[in-house]
């Protein structure tokens, strides 16, 4: 029993055409019809029922299909581990980040921490906030890096920094010593006000704005990356955390609007967080504190 025949065999399952799966397995139509003849004869029994254009499994294929994913999957399993053996991986460590973290130095960080620990096998998930406290809930990751606080008890989590919120409008190109100052009220009532690409502050932030600002236009956004670009284009403005926008306003391609009349603006939160205070995540933990992320 070979597994491309076992791969064929899931694929025509799924789509119930023979067509159709030799087409998603860039082979040739008969080549997916003697995979399934030499599976049945393996096996000793009828796998699919034709249908003029279509297949239908029957009974015995409907049970084989358990089997079948077991064995890909475990040899799957079986290659990966050989490879991480044969890179001399000893340890693994999965992480779940939200797309804001992403967006900061954490990829340096990751870096300098996969240079100091060779021997660990690094998986990094990106996934939404909300999402991330179920994953570790679940032992799907050892750790999560989230906006959010985690609301059930069965997870830890630590405070790692708070980041404040600025309001952020594209480089004016004025020198910053010998140019005016932008105006708050003539950033926000002038442009677009890009919103909602935090999971925390915004619908308390907004309420401010409309009572200084009526006159304000709010376009949902709902990812920071691409908030920051559609500054960078001039297409509006909008209020970041001060750690995403780090490498932009060195850069120039941004600039930061001193707020004076909406004093109460928000920080932002990161929150790791952990199921099991293990000794590789307390590593990480201790690891990650020691930079300015």
């Amino acid at each position: 029993m070979e597994l491309t025949w076992l791969q064929t065999f899931l694929t025509a399952a799924e789509c119930g055409n023979f067509r159709k799966t030799a087409e998603l397995l860039y082979i040739s139509q008969p080549s997916v019809t003697v995979h399934i003849h030499h599976l049945e004869q393996e096996l000793g029994v009828k796998l699919f029922d034709r249908e003029r254009q279509r297949v239908k499994l029957t009974r015995e294929g409907r049970r084989f299909i358990i089997h079948a994913k077991r064995i890909l999957d475990d040899c799957e399993q079986g290659m990966n581990d050989m490879q991480a053996f044969r890179q001399r991986y000893t340890s693994k460590l999965a992480i779940a980040i939200s797309p804001l973290v992403a967006d900061t130095i954490l990829p340096y960080v990751l870096k300098k921490y996969m240079i100091k620990h060779p021997e660990m096998e690094v998986s990094v998930k990106v996934t939404d906030s909300v999402d991330i406290e179920g994953e570790v809930s679940d032992d799907q990751v050892d750790i999560g890096l989230s906006c959010l606080v985690p609301n059930h008890s069965e997870v830890h989590y630590e405070t790692l920094y708070n980041d404040p919120v600025l309001l952020i409008a594209r480089h004016d190109g004025m020198d910053a010593e010998r140019g005016p100052l932008p105006d708050e009220e003539e950033i926000l009532t002038e442009n677009l006000l890009l919103t909602d690409n935090h999971p925390v502050y915004w619908e308390g932030l907004k309420k401010q704005i409309r009572l200084r600002y009526p006159r304000v236009k709010m376009m949902r956004v709902s990812q920071i990356h691409i908030t920051k670009r559609f500054i960078i284009e001039g297409l509006g403005v909008s209020f970041l955390p001060a750690s995403t926008v780090r490498r932009e306003l060195l850069e120039g391609s941004v600039m930061e609007v001193p707020c004076h009349a909406l004093t109460n603006l928000p920080s932002a939160g990161t929150y790791a967080i952990m199921k099991d205070r293990d000794a590789k995540t307390i590593e990480f933990m201790q690891f990650l504190k020691t930079f300015r992320i």
